[in-house]
This record gives C-alpha cells, sequence and structure tokens, in this order.
C-alpha cells in the first residue's frame, strides 16, 4: 500500500443523540477517540474530518486531524449518504494536487475500534490483494429467527419449521459494525461502493463493535470504557 489517508465523517445536527459525534464520553467529545486512535496507527499520510460544522472542525483540528475544508450545503442533510461525502472529499483534494492509493472510513461513532483494528485490516487487504475491506460483527440473533410484522399483527408462518430450534445449529451471520471500511481508491470512484469486488471481511468482537446510535448506545460505550479503565488500574 503506497499513500493512504483516513477520513472522518462527522456532520453536525444529529436527530437520534443530538450532536453525538461531540457529546462528551468521559471527559473527550466522541470524535476525540477515533481521531486519536488513527494518529497512534501512525499509518495514515493524511487524517481529515469531514464536516459541516465549524465547531466540529475546531474540535477536530484541537485532536491533530486535519479539516481542510467544510462540507457544501447539499452533502449536509439526512439525504446525503457517506459514500457521496467521501467521493466530494477527494475529488476536491484532488483538485489541489493531493493523490491516494487507499482510503479508510472511520466512523466517530466507533469510539471502541483499537490500533489493532485499524492495522489489521490494512494487512488483510494487502494479503489478500483485496479492492475493499470491511469491518463486521457476528449477529446477536440469526435474521431466520426475524420478519415482516403487518399492521394487524398477524404472524402465521413467521418461523420457518424446517429451521433448527437450536442456536448452534444455525449459520453465523454477520454485519457491518460501522469501525471500518477501507478500499482502493480508484475501486471505489469507480463503484462509488465498496461490495463490488474483492471485498473481505475483518471480523471484531462485540466488545469493539459498539456502533453508537442513541443514549443507550452512548451509556453502554461510557459502561465499556468506564470497567476497561477501572480493570488497567488494578492490573
Amino acid at each position: 500500500m503506497n499513500r493512504l489517508i483516513g477520513i472522518i465523517p462527522a456532520r453536525s445536527g444529529s436527530k437520534g443523540l443530538i450532536d453525538k459525534n461531540i457529546k462528551t464520553l468521559i471527559g473527550k467529545p466522541l470524535m476525540a477517540y477515533t481521531i486519536e486512535t488513527a494518529l497512534k496507527s501512525e499509518v495514515f499520510d493524511k487524517l481529515i474530518v469531514s464536516t459541516d460544522s465549524q465547531e466540529y472542525a475546531e474540535i477536530a483540528r484541537f485532536y491533530g486531524a486535519e479539516v481542510p475544508f467544510l462540507r457544501p450545503k447539499d452533502l449536509s442533510g439526512d439525504e446525503a449518504t457517506t459514500n457521496d461525502v467521501i467521493v466530494d472529499v477527494i475529488e476536491r483534494l484532488e483538485e489541489c494536487g493531493e493523490k491516494f492509493d487507499s482510503l479508510m472510513i472511520l466512523q466517530p461513532t466507533s469510539p471502541l475500534r483499537k490500533i489493532e483494528d485499524i492495522v489489521s485490516s490494512i494487512n488483510l487487504l494487502n494479503e489478500k490483494s483485496a479492492n475493499a475491506v470491511i469491518s463486521l460483527c457476528e449477529m446477536d440473533h440469526s435474521p431466520l429467527y426475524a420478519g415482516f410484522v403487518p399492521e394487524d399483527l398477524r404472524i402465521d408462518g413467521f418461523i420457518k419449521k424446517k429451521i433448527s430450534s437450536r442456536r448452534q445449529d444455525l449459520p453465523k451471520y454477520y454485519h457491518p459494525n460501522g469501525a471500518i471500511y477501507l478500499a482502493k481508491v480508484d475501486y471505489f470512484m469507480e463503484y462509488r461502493d465498496l461490495y463490488q469486488d474483492k471485498c473481505y471481511a475483518y471480523i471484531m468482537d462485540k466488545r469493539r463493535s459498539v456502533d453508537i446510535d442513541d443514549q443507550f448506545d452512548f451509556e453502554f460505550v461510557e459502561f465499556i470504557m468506564k470497567n476497561s479503565i477501572k480493570g488497567e488500574v488494578r492490573e
């Protein structure tokens, strides 16, 4: 791998948890954890935060990330996708003469990822000659036991009879945990997607896979962090 850029998307105005990207978590704004972990990994040629907020930009710079520009208004609303934001970042940097071979998207809502996750995902990309690597986590419950519930709440045949009732007999299912999205830049810009060709899974455990979306998630991460700190002190 040659030049690698880390991109932290952090727009303001989240609705599920107001200003969650800068919400104070054990003395620091949430995004600080992702910035600090990324910098400590020492693998990025450039680490930037993409935001629409001057306040967020100042916080990001304080913790060591670059914010060369703010997002345009059309990429600051709920309808804008992360992929759209990344394309905008890459194109604007290329206009300034900065080109990168690979990119890694690091969502600030995944503060429990570790340096080893960043480094291991890069190693996997190289070992597999992959175009992309996505971090996944095993699902708590099999989707085979899930289904659609109509308005009248009638769920005849909701669980198929052929499905084993024993959890250990069911295949394992995984979902993206939001911690790491790694891709070659040319591949990403061609498809504007990550899952098209030679995309590999980097498996993370549940403890590091919490993606903060609401107050419950936030308090859960806070609980994990506080107990980790206590454990370090005891040791």
